[in-house]
C-alpha cells in the first residue's frame, strides 16, 4: 500500500469506502447537495442525531425513576427535547437556523441536570463535541472555500 500523497507537508486524508459513504450520507441529510457543501452542518446533523437518542433516554429515565410528579412529565420533557432536535435537523437545510437550534438544544440538555444530575455528564460531553464540531466544521468549510477560489484562478 502506497503512502498517502502529501499536501503542504501533511499527508492527504484518504477515506475508506464506508467512511466516504457515511460522509456523503451526512452531507445529503444536511442539505449540502443543494446549497454547496457544509461540513459544519453535516457534523451538526450527526451530533444532533445521536443526541436525539440520548434525550429520549433521559426522558425515559426521568419517567422510570419518578423524578417528577406526575411521572409522565419526564416523558414530556424528553419528548419535547426530541421535537426541538427534529426541528433543528429539519432546519439544518435552511440557512443557519439549524445551528442556532442546536445551541438551544445543548442549553436545554444541560438544564436537565437540575432534574437528573447524571445528565450533566452526558450534556457536557455532547456540548464539548458540539463545540468541537462547530469550530472544526467552520474551519474545514473556510479551507474548502479558499481552496476552491484558488482552483478557479
Amino acid at each position: 500500500m502506497s503512502p498517502a500523497p502529501e499536501r503542504d507537508g501533511e499527508p492527504e486524508l484518504r477515506l475508506s469506502p464506508s467512511e466516504r459513504m457515511a460522509h456523503h450520507s451526512a452531507m445529503r441529510i444536511s442539505g449540502a447537495g443543494r446549497h454547496g457543501q457544509s461540513t459544519q452542518k453535516a457534523l451538526a446533523s450527526i451530533v444532533l442525531g445521536f443526541e436525539l437518542i440520548i434525550v429520549v433516554l433521559i426522558g425515559l429515565t426521568l419517567f422510570g425513576l419518578s423524578v417528577l410528579e406526575p411521572r409522565e412529565l419526564g416523558l414530556a420533557i424528553g419528548g419535547g427535547l426530541a421535537v426541538v432536535i427534529i426541528a433543528g435537523l429539519a432546519a439544518m437545510r435552511a440557512g443557519r437556523a439549524g445551528i442556532v437550534i442546536g445551541w438551544i438544544v445543548h442549553a436545554l440538555m444541560l438544564a436537565t441536570a437540575i432534574l437528573l444530575p447524571a445528565a450533566l455528564i452526558v450534556g457536557l460531553l455532547f456540548s464539548a463535541l458540539w463545540i468541537y464540531c462547530m469550530v472544526r466544521g467552520a474551519q474545514i468549510d473556510r479551507d474548502r472555500r479558499r481552496w476552491l477560489a484558488e482552483q478557479h484562478r
